[in-house]
């Protein structure tokens, strides 16, 4: 079970505080045309763009913090998860079933850093074991918005069934987290798409009904509805209870350090993107959204391991289209780890899954693939949702124990994202769903290389 404790800003001495997320006044600038990119059909992008050093300082900012929203933590099994009994359509899976919600009361928020005091005696201890489930893009094209609405009434779209097929393996997770590509419209202003987004405000209650706590934003889309579409991002995610990392309506939110805490263990998220398309940070709005720069990160992954005992850095890198990790993304790495302060990479952008590897002892995934796009091509239609196991040694030090790669598909035919996996909802499929979700897990493993990693594995095929 998770809970959102908000932005913990360090202060000098390595305290943190715990930082509501409140909405700012930040002017608009126009933005300059050019963006390139993510169509819902094969479009090609440059390699990863050089990332600009911005300083960041580190101050105590006391406010008020927000109330936690309580998760239900369930398990995966080691094979394929059981179907409910909902009905589904007969070419689409219906999900597995879940155990029953937990009813251990969420954590309090706290503003004290771990390890500054130890639990008193009657606290519960913390748990050994973490596990952190992480996805690839969510990029809502028009074909994927249409269906919505399809799905929902005349005032609002209903993404909740693209994204009910994952749904049982997300919420078996402690700690979700998505990758919303694009912005949010601003209100009063028209939903777009490709090549500059503006997403429904209903995408993120969609996104919340999979079970998610919270997303990376920094992309290559972050700036395409300029501030105003930053600010509205934000506040419709907070709206519906998720954190987020990545971009910023202020320099103050920009410091801080989004930290998600399960039974006690604070789990630390950054996020970064390697350009903007061509648009330009606002010169009076600088800290909008982060851009890669290792020297950056670095910085902020040590602040983040002053609050947290985990600290995950999403970046949004690659080349689209490419299944290897290209030179840039492993000149990255390279200037990262091994870092004491870095537990896990995850990578966005390349739209095809890229594999799961461990660089200097840290595991880097260095692509997941699509999670809900309309692109047409085979692989990209193909996802990878990992769960990514920690335990806490008898020091009190965390390291993974293994990465259980669920590979997942876009049926473009009702644009529900399904997990291509054994179990009885795949055996009820029709044949051609079935042979779909099939060749999805071949394409995934292949590229996974599962034998050769080890501490990598893969659910069972349909």
């Amino acid at each position: 079970m998770s809970a959102v404790l908000g932005l913990v800003v360090v202060s000098p001495g390595g305290a943190g505080s715990v930082v509501d997320r409140q909405s700012v006044d930040v002017p608009s600038t126009p933005s300059p045309t050019g963006a390139v990119g993510e169509a819902g059909s094969d479009d090609p992008i440059g390699d990863v763009a050089a990332g600009v050093v911005r300083p960041v300082p580190v101050e105590a900012i006391p406010v008020t913090a927000p109330s936690p929203l309580p998760r239900a933590s369930t398990s995966l099994p080691s094979s394929a998860p059981s179907p409910s009994s909902t009905p589904a359509p007969s070419s689409t899976p219906s999900p597995p079933s879940l155990p029953p919600p937990s009813t251990t009361p969420s954590p309090s928020p706290t503003t004290t850093a771990p390890g500054t005091n130890p639990p008193s005696p009657s606290a519960p201890a913390l748990p050994d074991t973490v596990t952190i489930a992480v996805t690839g893009d969510v990029l809502p094209h028009g074909p994927v918005n249409d269906r919505a609405a399809s799905l929902g009434d005349a005032d609002r779209r209903d993404y909740a069934p693209l994204f009910a097929g994952v749904r049982p393996v997300l919420t078996g997770a402690d700690l979700a987290l998505c990758h919303l590509e694009v912005p949010i419209a601003p209100a009063g202003e028209a939903i777009t798409t490709y090549p500059t987004f503006g997403a429904p405000a209903a995408l993120v209650d969609g996104i919340a009904s999979a079970g998610y706590d919270g997303c990376s934003l920094a992309s290559n889309h972050s700036l395409d509805r300029r501030m105003a579409g930053v600010e509205r991002t934000l506040v419709e995610l907070e709206r519906v209870g998720l954190g987020h990392a990545g971009t910023a309506r202020s320099a103050a939110e920009d410091r801080g350090v989004t930290v998600y805490e399960v039974d006690g263990v604070r789990v630390g998220h950054l996020s970064y993107a390697y350009g903007f398309n061509g648009l330009r940070l606002p010169a009076d709005a600088p800290w909008a959204a982060d851009l890669i720069d290792p020297a950056r990160i670095a910085a902020d992954a040590r602040r983040a391991r002053q609050v947290a005992d985990l600290v995950v850095v999403s970046l949004h890198w690659g080349s689209e289209g490419v299944h290897e990790p290209t030179s840039a993304q492993r000149a990255v790495t390279d200037a990262l780890l091994p870092s004491d302060d870095i537990d896990l990479v995850v990578g966005h952008h390349a739209h095809v899954v890229q594999p799961v590897e461990q660089v200097d002892g840290t595991w880097v995934l260095w692509g997941l693939g699509n999670h809900l796009s309309n692109q047409q091509r085979d692989d990209q239609r193909d996802g990878l949702l990992a769960r990514v196991r920690f335990r806490r040694s008898a020091g009190g030090d965390w390291t993974v124990t293994g990465v259980r790669a669920v590979p997942t598909w876009v049926d473009l035919a009702t644009h529900r994202v399904l997990p291509a996996m054994d179990g009885p909802a795949a055996r009820r499929a029709s044949d051609g769903l079935r042979a779909d979700l099939a060749a999805s897990h071949r394409r995934t493993a292949a590229v996974l290389d599962v034998d050769d990693v080890p501490g990598l594995s893969i659910v069972d095929p349909p």
